[in-house]
């Protein structure tokens, strides 16, 4: 341990109704020490933290917090309020910003600063801007939050927390959204956080991670705290095992395969390869041996989306994706990743340029000027980046979500919906993908943010369809989830699917994909054979660093 206690849970309950999110949970934090929580979707890791920063009352057990260099007080059952003014901030995995203030408006909520009865907006902004730098997540001050991608969305409620002092950071799933430079940025700011005595929660599902930035690790299962062990001289399959009850095929860490099998026994046998810097597992080229037809199932040709406040969010943008190929998109949050995709599905208009989608019968068709609704229809399946957005009606029950846009699939005799079609269909996806509980009628608000992200998959990659655009696919999910996703994934590129994954996980572009591109301000600045590819190679493209466009 690196001090004495600055938290400490014991024997916490939580209940929501019928379902036990803790079940007697134990935790222990020192004083200037980073710390890992760990553990599968829905196993209250979220929960517990919610607990210790006040949102939720517990049920049972007890929270004891250090702050301001006092020893250990017993809080349990603080308000949100209450633990800001204390120094305990979270930043959540689910942002809580509001979309129609800016970013410094956000930050200094609760906290205005003045000229007189006036907020100054001006001062705020330089605050803001002078913070963004230090850390190292940059967010323009002045832009509308519901202008922000996903990635700088996350930057913002990072910022939030630190503008308000918080000397117990809690984090959950912090990295979901930053490219590999923006992590090694993050990890500097939380161990000069660490330096001068905070102390930092973590929860990830990126064993990686873990291994590289925390001291400590405790792990969850169903509820309760099953492991408590130090960093130094932990394994990523040890931490797995701990997390999920069994041994778990760790699919960043070895090369993919053409056929979508697991390819047991091409893992590497030293877990320290699983460094962020090193990691660089990934698919072998599509031109190698068993390669996919060369036939195009996606083709874009200079796509052009104008921006109102610079030249164009996507500027001239072509490409194409063979049927039985992943073609990954890598870059740093930000730079047309989010309105490429919404060009591509549907959502949003181009300016110039074509896209074509190869319908189930096989023809390729121009659908530039096609619906949403018609592109699905014509076999165009997308997995959205952000699944409360886009991918589910959190107040609809889990059964209606896995028909979600294709209710008119399942009408019944005068325009109402076949329940009996649309429960045998939840049955059956919730089965084959381990949604978890394994209750249709759900609201999909009660699921936990992996399971969520389950129902958006089985919806999608459960029916009928020639092209996935898959965004962010594995965004907040456990090991096991990533494991069967990644799965999924390679099988549907093994019966000829035609994926274009986008995604902030290098890790996880290197290891599916057959061919690289890398977008920056809105272009395309370099594709790359897999075999080609490399962290030390994308990264200067990511970062605008390499030069001109290639």
């Amino acid at each position: 341990m690196s001090g004495s206690p600055a938290i400490r849970m014991t024997g916490v309950v939580k209940r929501f109704g019928p379902v036990v999110a803790n079940a007697g949970a134990d935790l222990e934090v020192a004083r200037g020490e980073i710390h890992a929580l760990v553990g599968e979707n829905g196993a209250g890791k979220s929960t517990l933290m919610r607990v210790l920063a006040g949102m939720y009352p517990p049920d049972g057990g007890t929270i004891e917090v250090a702050t301001g260099g006092s020893a250990l007080r017993d809080v349990t059952g603080w308000t949100t309020r209450e633990a800001i003014d204390a120094g305990v901030g979270m930043v959540h995995q689910h942002f809580m910003l509001v979309p129609t203030l800016s970013v410094a408006e956000n930050l200094i909520l609760g906290r205005e600063v003045r000229r007189g009865l006036s907020l100054d907006i001006a001062s705020a902004e330089q605050q803001v801007r002078a913070l963004s730098e230090r850390t190292g997540l940059r967010v323009d001050p002045s832009r509308l939050v519901s202008d922000l991608s996903v990635g700088e969305s996350q930057r913002v409620e990072i910022l939030k927390t630190l503008y308000r002092g918080a000397k117990i950071l809690i984090l959950d799933e912090p990295t979901a959204v930053l490219s590999p430079p923006e992590v090694l940025d993050l990890w500097k700011v939380l161990r000069r956080l660490r330096d001068d005595g905070g102390t930092v929660v973590l929860i990830t599902h990126k064993l990686d991670e873990v291994i590289e930035i925390s001291e400590t690790i405790t792990v969850m299962r169903a509820g309760r705290t099953v492991g408590r062990m130090p960093t130094a001289g932990a394994t990523a399959r040890a931490i797995a095992r701990l997390m999920v009850g069994r041994d778990v095929e760790l699919a960043l860490d070895r090369p993919a395969r053409r056929d979508g099998g697991t390819g047991k026994g091409e893992q590497r046998a030293d877990d320290a390869a699983f460094s962020l810097t090193q990691r660089t597992a990934r698919a072998p080229s599509a031109q190698q041996g068993g390669s996919p037809s060369p036939v195009p199932a996606l083709k874009v040709m200079t796509l052009t989306v104008p921006s109102p406040r610079k030249p164009n969010e996507v500027d001239n943008v072509s490409f194409t994706v063979a049927r039985g190929e992943i073609l990954g998109i890598a870059g740093v949050e930000g730079n047309g990743q989010t309105e490429l995709i919404e060009a591509l599905t549907g959502l949003r208009a181009p300016s110039e340029g074509t896209i074509s989608i190869m319908d189930l019968a096989g023809a390729l068709h121009d659908v530039t000027a096609r619906d949403v609704r018609a592109r699905a229809d014509g076999g165009l399946s997308h997995i959205p980046e952000d699944r409360h957005r886009r991918g589910l009606v959190l107040e609809y029950s889990v059964a209606d979500n896995l028909i979600l846009g294709q209710q008119h699939r399942f009408a019944g005799g005068g325009g109402t919906l076949d329940r009996a079609r649309i429960a045998s269909n939840a049955t059956s996806r919730i089965g084959t993908f381990d949604i978890r509980p394994p209750d249709a009628t759900l609201p999909s608000r009660a699921l936990s943010g992996g399971n969520q992200q389950k129902v958006v998959i089985a919806r999608e990659m459960g029916r009928d369809f020639t092209v996935l655009i898959a965004a962010q696919p594995t965004r907040g999910v456990d090991v096991g989830a990533i494991e069967f996703i990644h799965g999924q994934l390679r099988r549907a590129r093994a019966d000829g699917k035609a994926i274009l994954l986008i995604s902030a996980d290098l890790v996880e572009i290197l290891a599916l994909s057959d061919r690289v591109a890398v977008m920056y301000g809105g272009q395309i600045v370099v594709t790359l054979d897999a075999s080609e590819a490399s962290p030390d190679v994308l990264g200067p493209y990511m970062t605008g660093a390499h030069g001109s466009a290639a």
